[in-house]
Parts: C-alpha cells; sequence; structure tokens
C-alpha cells in the first residue's frame, strides 16, 4: 500500500510539472493577442499577408503571428536568444567569462544575469526599430500608425521592451519548474499554433483552383518525409565502446565492466537553425535605419527564403552554431579526464590526450553529418514549397523545430518518468531493510 501509494506521489509531481508547463504557455498564447494601441491591426495583418515568405513573415512565424498583431510580445524571444549567442560567444573568447563558467552555479548565474541584461539592451533597439518603422509605413495609402510621435514611439519601446522580459521569464520557469526548455517551447508553441491558419489557408486555395489535388499532395508527402527523417536523425547516435579496469574494493577484487558512450549524430538539437534564424534578424535592424537606402532595397530583394544569398548565409550559420553549440555541451578534454579518473578507457586508445583526440575526431564527423542534415532540411523543403507559392510555415525550418522540440520534451518526461521510479525503488529498498531491522 505504501509503494503505491510513494508511485502515485512520484506520478502527481509529473503530472503537476507538465500542467505547469502547459499553464505557462497558454500565458504566451493569451500575451499574443494584447496589441499595442495606436496600430491599424487590420492594415497590418493584411500588410504581413502581401509580404509572402520574407524574413518578416519567418520572424512572425518565431513569434506566434504576434508581430503581424503588434502584440506585446512581438518580439517574442528573438532578442534573448541574440544576447545568449553573443554571451556564448564571449564565454569562449573572454578570459573572465571563461573563469566565471567554471565557478560552478554562482558564476553560470551571473553570465545569465549578463545575458538578461544584453536583452533587454536588444529589445529596446529592435522596439526602436519597428516603432520608427510602422509609424513611417502605410499599406495602400492607409498609415499603419493612425497617431504617431515620440509619445507613442517611447509608450511602444516600453511595452516591446516589457513583453520580452517577460517572455523571458516564462521560459526560464517553463525550464525551472516544467518539463522540458522554456525558450524552445515557447518557439514551438508559435509554430504549431499557426498551422491551422495554414491548412485552412491551403483549403481554400484549393477551393479557388489555386492549387490542384497533385500540389497538395507532394507538399503533404514531402512534409511526411521530412518529419520522417527528423526523427531518424534525432535519433541516430554513435556507441563507443568503454571498458573499466579491475578495482579492488576492500578484500574483493571487482571484475572490469563495459559500457558505451552515446554520441548523438545531432548532438545540438534544433538550436542551431533557431540560432542561425536570430542572426538573420540583423540585417532587418540595419535596413531599419534608412529604408530608403540601397542596402535596404538590397536585403528586402535577396535576403528572402528561397534566394541564393538568404540560403547561403543560413546554411552557413546552420553549420557554424552546429559545430559551435556542439563544443559547449560536449567537452571532450572532460570527458576523457573523467574517464581516466574512474578507470575507464577506449579499447585501442590511451587514457588521456589521447582519448580526447580520439573522441574530437568522432564529434567533428558526427557533427559535420549533423549539420548537412540541419542545412538540407531547412533549405531544400524552402525552395521546394516556393514553387508550389504555399505559405513560409510547410518551410523546413518550422518543421525541424517543431518535430525536433517534440522529440526533446518527450525524451525528458520520460526520463523524468524513469528517475520517478527509481526515487520510489530505492525508497522501498530503505524502508524494507529498516522493517528487517526493526523485526530482528
Amino acid at each position: 500500500m505504501q509503494s503505491s501509494t510513494d508511485q502515485l506521489g512520484l506520478l502527481n509531481h509529473l503530472q503537476k510539472k507538465i500542467l505547469i508547463t502547459l499553464g505557462l504557455l497558454a500565458v504566451f498564447r493569451i500575451g499574443v493577442h494584447i496589441p499595442i494601441p495606436g496600430v491599424d491591426t487590420v492594415a497590418l495583418r493584411q500588410f504581413f499577408a502581401n509580404q509572402g515568405g520574407n524574413l518578416l513573415s519567418m520572424f512572425n512565424m518565431f513569434s506566434g503571428g504576434a508581430l503581424e498583431r503588434f502584440s506585446i510580445f512581438a518580439l517574442g524571444v528573438m532578442p534573448y536568444i541574440s544576447a545568449s549567442i553573443v554571451s556564448q560567444m564571449l564565454t569562449v573568447m573572454v578570459p573572465r567569462l571563461e573563469a566565471l563558467s567554471k565557478e560552478g552555479a554562482a558564476g553560470r548565474k551571473k553570465i545569465s544575469q549578463y545575458t538578461r541584461y544584453a536583452t533587454i539592451a536588444l529589445a529596446a533597439v529592435q522596439g526602436l526599430m519597428i516603432a520608427r518603422t510602422l509609424q513611417n509605413s502605410d499599406f495602400n495609402g492607409v498609415p499603419l500608425v493612425a497617431d504617431g510621435g515620440l509619445w507613442w514611439i517611447t509608450l511602444t519601446v516600453l511595452a516591446l521592451v516589457a513583453g520580452t522580459a517577460f517572455v523571458m521569464w516564462l521560459g526560464e520557469q517553463i525550464t525551472e519548474k516544467g518539463v522540458g526548455n522554456g525558450i524552445s517551447l515557447i518557439i514551438f508553441a508559435g509554430i504549431v499554433a499557426g498551422l491551422p491558419a495554414v491548412v485552412g489557408n491551403t483549403y481554400s486555395q484549393y477551393t479557388n483552383q489555386q492549387l490542384d489535388l497533385l500540389r497538395i499532395t507532394v507538399i503533404i508527402a514531402m512534409c511526411v518525409v521530412v518529419v520522417a527523417g527528423v526523427v531518424f536523425m534525432e535519433s541516430g547516435s554513435r556507441q563507443v565502446p568503454i571498458r573499466y579496469a579491475k578495482r579492488q574494493v576492500g578484500g574483493r577484487v571487482m571484475a572490469g565492466q563495459q559500457s558505451h558512450l552515446p554520441l548523438r549524430v545531432n548532438a545540438s538539437g534544433v538550436i542551431p537553425p533557431i540560432f542561425a534564424s536570430s542572426i538573420l534578424q540583423f540585417p532587418l535592424t540595419i535596413a531599419a535605419f534608412s529604408p530608403e537606402s540601397s542596402v535596404a532595397e538590397m536585403i528586402s530583394t535577396y535576403m528572402i527564403p528561397g534566394e541564393w544569398l538568404y540560403n547561403t548565409v543560413y546554411v552557413i550559420g546552420v553549420i557554424f552554431f552546429a559545430f559551435f553549440y556542439t563544443r559547449i555541451v560536449f567537452k571532450t578534454d572532460d570527458v576523457a579526464e573523467n574517464l581516466k579518473r574512474n578507470g575507464g578507457f577506449i579499447p585501442g586508445i590511451r587514457p588521456g590526450v589521447r582519448t580526447s583526440e580520439y573522441l574530437s575526431k568522432l564529434v567533428d564527423r558526427l557533427t559535420m553529418s549533423g549539420a548537412i542534415y540541419l542545412a538540407i532540411v531547412c533549405i531544400l523543403p524552402t525552395v521546394f514549397t516556393g514553387q508550389f507559392n504555399v505559405q513560409f510555415y510547410f518551410g523546413g525550418t518550422s518543421l525541424l523545430i517543431a518535430v525536433g522540440v517534440a522529440l526533446e520534451t518527450f525524451r525528458q518526461i520520460e526520463a523524468h518518468r524513469q528517475s520517478l521510479r527509481y526515487e520510489a525503488f530505492m525508497k522501498n529498498t530503505r524502508q524494507e531493510k529498516k522493517r528487517r531491522l526493526t523485526i530482528r
């Protein structure tokens, strides 16, 4: 009876974490529908509807439609992601920050505080650029901002910065108290929330004879192939054999054990495409300073998903961040040192430096394969769907993020369930030992 009660309590704990995650995501979706005053939201949504698959549409997808509604969450998590990129790069390059990262929880907390400050600064700059751009824009002669001016720009920037700070807090709370990575789940929620509208729009195009049944069938088949490919690749790993030497514990000699070190093909997950998409914000920010300049015209012409310049920059960004993030999350020197300290070794490889070099070569090869897979999934479906005149939501980036985040979240839920079962088992074992001692 006691065992059943413990398992029920642990299960309720997991259910509580899932409910907290869903509740915080619901708060995010409610905030998406709270607009900033002074903007003609009808004209703004028509403006976005005519944009097609450009960068603005992609950022609107990441914000869950908040940008086209110009809500308080219009900037979404992109400033936080950009600040995280800068923070992680500086941690590698600046000795003081690198020393902070090695100080344990206190050092990481300090770096996280710097990241939050950078997020607020980036949100203020991007909010100012968006406010200025909207104030000077119109759609078919209708101004997007009815009554602009300095007061409206100040109010808008403050609202956008506050919204970004709140979304950042939501993501941290999901990571800490819920299940999964909070920032990734917020992006996932934004993508999934827009899919029903895209399906409805595709059906409308079919009824209006803008899309025929063959094209729709091909697009659905492509989506199925992409999802299957993502699931297959995200589950792929290289099992490196590990052996442990014999050890003497007291008067007993413990036999050597065998194990495996799993190296994932894509250890960075969905971080590279998210980071690369965040980097592509900077051209829009630069163009917002001078919308009539030749630079802004080139950005609006060539920085479109499917164009060669966009594809080139995006692929380079995905490959770079795949290697960069993998090196951050999997440090071969630390792994080799831990194996040596615990008496473990790779058959045929000397412990220490040789093991680190061997693991580095393996990780580099796997990361290159994973980076190429990410680039293919993100780019080719976008180019393909562009020929069928469908919305950017069917692009490979959105499918990759949605499927990848869902898989990672399910993995964490399953790992949490296994840990709860282990805790219940150990508790029951201790109680059984205590009961036997009491009887004796």
